[in-house]
């Protein structure tokens, strides 16, 4: 049976979750690829216990990871709790999302309506064999559901007793805070915003999300920190085969021109120069952000938690190498 190892809250970095009282590890284990029916089981649950093992306590999920086996990460997800890290729960922030298409017919579809929401979190409880999720997402912005329904059925999974605290991804400043509006009146426990972001995807910045988020006491969660994968030394000298480029798995695969090389490898030199890879110096980029609480990284292998964990050896930056980032990623797009 899995026992964690007892220097795991050594060396981690805790974060206040904007003015709640809920911290995350800096770094939390995305679980959207590799998780999910076709992947190894064994590796999964070694990536579980290794991210644990070093202070990674938020584990985040959504009801379609796994696709096209929707929910099949939960399912592993529950049964790598059952294999032992079940008896750390309370030691556990779990997440789990719902908005995009989950089953047939009207009410699994791209969704923010009460019926899909509070119907996809009691399957998601019972795929992972749970009684309540610390965190509750609403996983896009839906246009044809009201925000007042959404936010009232996200209400709802809390005094439940299903969910302690509620989120949403995927929002603009403008939608966050009319949510936030609803959810003020509401005494709702809205506690966290999980976009994208990453030194080449900066949306958050132009349209003042971080800068909300900063002054309104709510977390940010950020996800594809590494930009599905550019930001590692896998493209500085060609295209692997069994990379995401490679397989032909992610939809910005035409974005890696000669440019976007040589924009890579710049900043692989600043990160040299700091001793850390280009991994490890974009996910510290990040967290160099006040407004982010933490980083969701994914992974293929255990190794890959360790290596993305050493960017929290130094996540601080000089103004010259702020200086010479900036100058690098001008042209960085905005999506």
């Amino acid at each position: 049976m899995y026992k964690a190892s007892d220097k795991r809250y050594d060396k981690m970095i805790y974060r206040r979750c904007g003015k709640s009282g809920l911290k995350l590890s800096a770094l939390s284990l995305g679980m959207w690829q590799n998780f999910g029916f076709g992947s190894s089981f064994e590796k999964a649950e070694q990536m579980c216990r290794t991210a644990f093992d070093n202070g990674i306590v938020h584990f985040d999920l959504a009801n379609n990871y796994g696709s096209p086996y929707n929910g099949s990460a939960e399912e592993n997800f529950g049964k790598i709790l059952d294999r032992g890290l079940r008896a750390y729960r309370d030691e556990l922030c779990i997440s789990t999302k719902a908005g995009y298409d989950m089953w047939e017919g009207p009410y699994g579809d791209k969704n923010g309506s009460r019926k899909y929401l509070l119907s996809s979190l009691d399957q998601s409880l019972k795929r992972m064999g749970l009684e309540y999720v610390d965190i509750f997402y609403h996983h896009v912005r839906d246009p044809e559901t009201p925000l007042e329904e959404t936010a009232l059925a996200l209400d709802s999974a809390v005094r439940s007793g299903k969910a302690l605290y509620v989120g949403i991804s995927n929002y603009n400043s403008a939608d966050s805070q009319k949510m936030l509006d609803i959810f003020t009146e509401l005494k709702t426990p809205f506690v966290v915003n999980q976009p994208s972001y990453s030194m080449l995807n900066r949306w958050i910045e132009a349209d003042g999300l971080d800068r909300w988020a900063a002054e309104k006491g709510i977390g940010i969660a950020v996800f594809s920190p590494l930009y599905q994968g550019f930001l590692t030394d896998r493209y500085l000298n060609g295209v692997p085969a069994d990379s995401r480029v490679g397989r032909g798995s992610t939809w910005i695969g035409s974005e890696l021109n000669d440019s976007m090389v040589e924009k890579l490898r710049a900043l692989d030199a600043v990160a040299q120069s700091r001793g850390q890879k280009l991994s490890q110096m974009a996910l510290a980029w990040i967290l160099h952000n006040p407004a982010v609480t933490t980083v969701l990284i994914g992974a293929s292998r255990p190794e890959q938690i360790l290596d993305n964990i050493g960017a929290l050896d130094n996540i601080d930056f000089s103004d010259e190498e702020t200086a010479k980032i900036e100058g690098i990623l001008q042209n960085a797009p905005k999506k």
